[in-house]
């Protein structure tokens, strides 16, 4: 059942709310980013990871926090999975201080299982996320070769506009929450940037089709009725992804930040598709020229012509 059938929202016309939005919480994130940066992961920092779960319930980060302090560790990152389970992130230690800390928490807190025992030297860290980098360029660079080959350069600079919006919203979230950045939560972030480009796409493919019907309206009301025209297979999709997310967060134990990564990627992807991809293309082709002309609204008094035009295409499509 199509609920959305029909609909005819003016998303370009608050295009500058969207914006502004937009600006605001990509720009508390990146004060976060350079106030306090972002809590690398062993994967990227190096050290040694601890999992362990206790016999005994309901065990306090400050607990442990206390057995580690006997040692000078107070400072390590503990991360609790449950009342029983903890995630314990160190310096890199050899094998004799390894015993050293299990020994320190055992004396303390009582007898525990060791789930994983993980360590990465810093080389090899540095080297991830010189990588990680690189990943993410080379995938920008893909994707703009394929849209601009598809449609146009200028579609390919607005969906790659879009994309660094999802991705900046997203790693600002990381950096607030100072969530650990592991490969998993790298994954999740290129995961976010195929989800988001796919979402894109489709709008620009409708907005193609559209610009090619000899129905001539404005480009305003060409983008609007190319979003609405998509925007049902957007919110499904966007709800048939979101809602297996919301299980794995609340009960996915060590890949709720994965989770949380994904659902804010994917919620934010959805957004800018809708809200910033079209209206910022609009505004683009508002100030180059393409084919020889230069894209305007059309005059006021060809607005009623408009609106008969755009109805005779919504027609045609739903046929």
């Amino acid at each position: 059942m199509d609920i959305l059938k029909n609909t005819d929202i003016k998303f370009v016309s608050f295009r500058k709310k969207s914006y502004l939005l937009s600006g605001l919480v990509i720009l508390v994130g990146i004060i976060s980013i350079l106030a306090q940066g972002f809590n690398y992961g062993i994967d990227f920092a190096g050290g040694t990871l601890l999992q362990l779960e206790f016999n005994q319930k309901n065990v306090t980060v400050a607990e442990i926090r206390g057995a580690l302090g006997e040692i000078n560790l107070a400072g390590s990152t503990i991360q609790s999975l449950s009342n029983d389970e903890f995630v314990i992130r160190t310096t890199q230690t050899e094998l004799q201080e390894r015993q050293k800390i299990l020994n320190a928490i055992e004396n303390r807190i009582g007898p525990f299982q060791v789930l994983r025992v993980e360590m990465v030297g810093p080389v090899i860290g540095e080297s991830l996320k010189s990588l990680t980098v690189l990943a993410i360029i080379f995938a920008f660079i893909g994707i703009i070769i394929y849209i601009t080959v598809r449609f146009q350069f200028l579609y390919a600079i607005t969906a790659i506009l879009a994309l660094a919006h999802d991705v900046l919203i997203t790693l600002g979230v990381l950096s607030i929450l100072q969530k650990e950045v592991t490969i998993p939560i790298v994954a999740a972030i290129l995961t976010i940037v195929g989800y988001s480009i796919n979402n894109t796409i489709v709008i620009f493919d409708r907005l193609r089709e559209n610009l090619k019907s000899k129905i001539r309206i404005s480009m305003e009301n060409v983008i609007n009725l190319s979003i609405n025209q998509s925007l049902t297979r957007t919110i499904y999709t966007a709800l048939t992804t979101l809602l297996p997310l919301f299980a794995l967060y609340f009960f996915g134990g060590t890949l709720s930040d994965f989770a949380l990564v994904l659902l804010v990627g994917i919620s934010v992807g959805t957004f800018s598709s809708v809200c910033i991809a079209g209206p910022m293309l609009l505004d683009f082709k508002k100030r180059v020229k393409i084919s020889g002309k230069k894209v305007s609204s059309a005059p006021q008094r060809e607005q009623e012509k408009e609106l008969k035009a755009i109805k005779k295409v919504k027609k045609a499509k739903t046929k």
